[in-house]
């Protein structure tokens, strides 16, 4: 399994607007080996407010196919050059490869 974080700190007050963009329909929704997204908001009191979106693939393979797909490449033809959004202060993207998942004991 791969896992992609996007880590996105906005202004204070903004954060419904990513949650907006990372929740609705995506292409990427019905790629082969796309297993969901999750999207999460850091509670901590702080300045600005943070945005975690994570993206699991069912394998690193799944992600690089998505990668290389023509409907990914287009969006970011679309993209290249705009600046982001005045209200996101920065983005970082990472990927992990999980190694091991432990689930947590049934309880009946």
């Amino acid at each position: 399994m791969l896992i992609q974080t996007r880590t996105i700190v906005v202004q204070k007050d903004k954060v419904d607007l990513v949650i907006e963009r990372f929740t609705k329909d995506s292409p990427v929704d019905t790629m082969e080996g796309f297993i969901d997204k999750t999207v999460m908001v850091n509670r901590k009191k702080q300045e600005h407010e943070e945005v975690v979106v994570m993206i699991r693939w069912r394998s690193v393979e799944d992600w690089k196919n998505w990668e290389k797909s023509d409907v990914h490449i287009q969006g970011h033809r679309q993209n290249k050059g705009k600046p982001a959004p005045d209200y996101i202060i920065s983005t970082t993207v990472n990927m992990y490869e999980v190694k091991a998942v432990k689930e947590g004991l049934k309880q009946e």
